[in-house]
């Protein structure tokens, strides 16, 4: 059974996310200007294929961000609507959830990008794979890409890195609008819409714009796929409250 506790603004699980995203975002900034140093390379998630996968890559790169606007967007949407969440689920089950549906925006952001691996990779001969593998990533952190499409289009599956807390934060999203579904949100805080239909609408758009928006450096399925753990998630916990 959940109990509804009192409201705090600032629940400890919500608080210390934010904590941790904004230091990894300050460490990686401040690294880069003083070093030269991007530690996107270790901490961004790659594509298994890639040379520079690493396990820990599927937890860390939820911590990691590319830019002020990036992280601001998604740690005020993480406080608004996480800090409900926890709220009302406490901050065990919260925690449980936001992990959850951030390993499995990843996993479905993996698979479609598995499908798109084998489609571009069955055009090429295996020495164009070898070399873009071995030699795109410079390309890459050059700025600059392979002017063939299908080389592109591999190239940065292998070597553009995928961060960001958003997958997670569109679980939360659909965790808000499935439990407080006609609960009033504000369009840049002007225009009103029942979290149902926010949901609901953002969710199509997602999926429209994984499907018709190629190359845009946005996991949109990451996105569709934390809202998607979210709800199998929350199904679940309801239904084992019943049995």
């Amino acid at each position: 059974m959940i109990v509804q506790r009192s409201f705090n603004l600032m629940p400890t699980i919500v608080k210390n996310l934010l904590i941790i995203n904004g230091l990894f975002f300050l460490g990686m900034t401040s690294i880069r200007t003083t070093f030269g140093i991007d530690i996107t390379d270790w901490l961004g998630l790659y594509f298994p294929a890639s040379s520079e996968f690493l396990p820990v890559q599927l937890i860390t790169h939820m911590f990691m961000h590319g830019n002020f606007g990036h992280i601001f967007s998604n740690m005020l949407m993480l406080w608004f609507l996480g800090s409900a969440m926890e709220n009302h689920w406490g901050p065990k089950r919260f925690l449980t959830y936001y992990l959850l549906t951030g390993l499995g925006a990843s996993a479905l952001q993996i698979g479609v990008n598995a499908i798109e691996y084998f489609q571009l990779s069955a055009t090429l001969d295996s020495g164009a794979v070898e070399t873009i593998t071995r030699d795109g990533k410079d390309l890459i952190e050059r700025g600059f890409n392979y002017t063939n499409p299908t080389w592109g289009s591999l190239n940065r599956l292998l070597h553009a890195p995928m961060v960001g807390a958003s997958g997670a934060v569109f679980g939360v999203l659909l965790a808000f609008g499935m439990t407080f579904p006609n609960q009033v949100i504000y369009l840049n805080f002007l225009f009103p819409i029942k979290a149902k239909y926010f949901v609901i609408g953002y969710g199509l758009l997602e999926l429209y714009n994984g499907f018709s928006v190629s190359n845009s450096g946005i996991a949109h399925f990451a996105h569709l796929g934390g809202m998607l753990f979210g709800y199998i998630l929350i199904r679940k916990w309801r239904r084992d409250m019943y049995l």
